[in-house]
């Protein structure tokens, strides 16, 4: 069997080169991410980069940052923020909170257990209370493990509490 070089269009024998162009994707072709997915993969990668140097700071420095995160934010992000980290601290004080592409998170073990998205992360209608894969939530063969939020009531802020505990278990 013998190969029998390819010709472009042109009619000349195809190189590397000309395969290397052609594989090339254009803006037009890719949807790329938002300005704000970029923000928050860079947020990752300097909390990665720091984790990395090694810990110069102290736990309770690092326990600082989400306060200080949760005070940048939107008037109405910040209101369930604050409570939301009162009532992780109330109801899971073994929990470390970090801040996870830049927003406030709760670790157990070194691994998030929890986490918190204001609407303005993302330009979202609602912010996000979400677990993930890690939180002793199981309930049956489905449970939720993202909580849309527009505002805390009394009632939710009970129910985060049991939440939180079940979780962490």
């Amino acid at each position: 069997m013998s190969v029998v070089p390819r010709k472009n269009p042109q009619g000349r024998k195809s190189t590397m080169a000309d395969t290397r162009k052609s594989s090339k994707r254009t803006d037009e072709a890719v949807e790329g991410f938002t300005d704000e997915e970029r923000a928050a993969m860079k947020e990752r990668a300097k909390e990665v980069k720091a984790a990395r140097k090694g810990s110069r700071s102290s736990k309770a420095d690092k326990e600082g940052e989400v306060p200080a995160k949760i005070a940048e934010m939107p008037d109405h992000d910040r209101v369930m923020a604050e409570k939301l980290h009162a009532i992780i601290k109330a109801n899971a004080p073994e929990l470390s909170s970090r801040l996870w592409y830049g927003m406030p998170a709760y670790a157990k073990d070194g691994k998030v257990l929890c986490f918190f998205q204001g609407s303005e992360k993302f330009k979202t209608r609602y912010s996000m209370f979400g677990f993930n894969d890690n939180a002793s939530l199981d309930d049956g063969n489905m449970w939720p493990t993202a909580y849309a939020l527009e505002e805390l009531t009394a009632e939710d802020e009970k129910r985060f509490g049991e939440l939180i505990k079940k979780a962490v278990r």
